[in-house]
Formats: structure tokens, C-alpha cells, sequence
């Protein structure tokens, strides 16, 4: 008698679980991201970030995606990702950095959501010894309205 009861409460619990929620539309949504890359020599290196919120009754869900690479003939080439979450914020970073010699090419990406405001900025920088270097900076900035 108990293991049909037990697989009576199974059969029911595995129906409950399937049942499918229905989802709430955003009152507000936001996306950002930035990416840049810098290439000098035989060196290169990109990083990305991407992030994205909605706000509902029930309070904010949020995403978040960062990565990097970078690659090198002969030197040494390096990347890293992070990414922190916490009760106030999401926080993602990625760096890369390719080193020959003198010459380098570097990125970093930073990305966080926190509260109503979403942000993403990427610095990317390549270096040729007796040259100037070649910098560019991308940034993405978005304010969800309060509710």
C-alpha cells in the first residue's frame, strides 16, 4: 500500500512541476552592451559585454554576458572574465591583452546593472613601439523609468 501512495504523490508532484507558469510582460526593459578590439604588430585583442533588465510587479530580473580573447604570433597573450552578483547589482568585466615584444594590444569591457540602470563601457588600446598609440573607447548607458 505506502509505495502506491508514493507513487501516486510522485505521478502528482511531477505534474505540478510541468505545469507551466505564464510569464508577466516587462513594464519597462532595457538592453546595453559595448565591445571594441585593438590590433597592433602580430597582437590582437577584443572583449564584449552585454546586459539587459525588466521590471515587472513582481520586481527586476537582469542578464548579463561579458568575454574576451586575444592572440599573439610569438608573444604571450592573456584573458579574463569576471562576473559578481550580489543583492544590489550584476557586475561582469573581461579583459585581454596580447603582448610581442614592445608591442601590445589590450581590451576591457565593464558591464553592470544596478537598481534602474544599465551600463556598459569597453577601452581598447593597441602600441607600437616609436608610435603613437591607437585608443577608442565604446559606452552604452540606459536608465529604466522608475515605477
Amino acid at each position: 500500500m505506502s509505495k502506491t501512495i508514493s507513487l501516486a504523490c510522485l505521478a502528482l508532484m511531477a505534474s505540478v512541476a510541468a505545469t507551466p507558469v505564464p510569464a508577466q510582460d516587462c513594464n519597462s526593459a532595457g538592453t546595453v552592451g559595448s565591445a571594441g578590439s585593438a590590433a597592433a604588430g602580430g597582437t590582437s585583442a577584443s572583449t564584449l559585454g552585454t546586459a539587459g533588465a525588466c521590471q515587472t510587479d513582481d520586481g527586476t530580473t537582469a542578464s548579463i554576458g561579458s568575454g574576451g580573447s586575444a592572440a599573439t604570433a610569438d608573444g604571450k597573450a592573456r584573458s579574463q572574465t569576471k562576473i559578481n552578483e550580489n543583492q544590489n547589482q550584476l557586475k561582469a568585466q573581461s579583459k585581454a591583452q596580447a603582448m610581442d615584444q614592445g608591442t601590445f594590444s589590450k581590451s576591457q569591457t565593464k558591464t553592470r546593472v544596478k537598481d534602474n540602470e544599465l551600463q556598459s563601457k569597453t577601452r581598447s588600446m593597441s602600441h607600437v613601439p616609436g608610435q603613437k598609440p591607437v585608443k577608442s573607447t565604446t559606452d552604452s548607458n540606459v536608465v529604466l523609468p522608475q515605477q
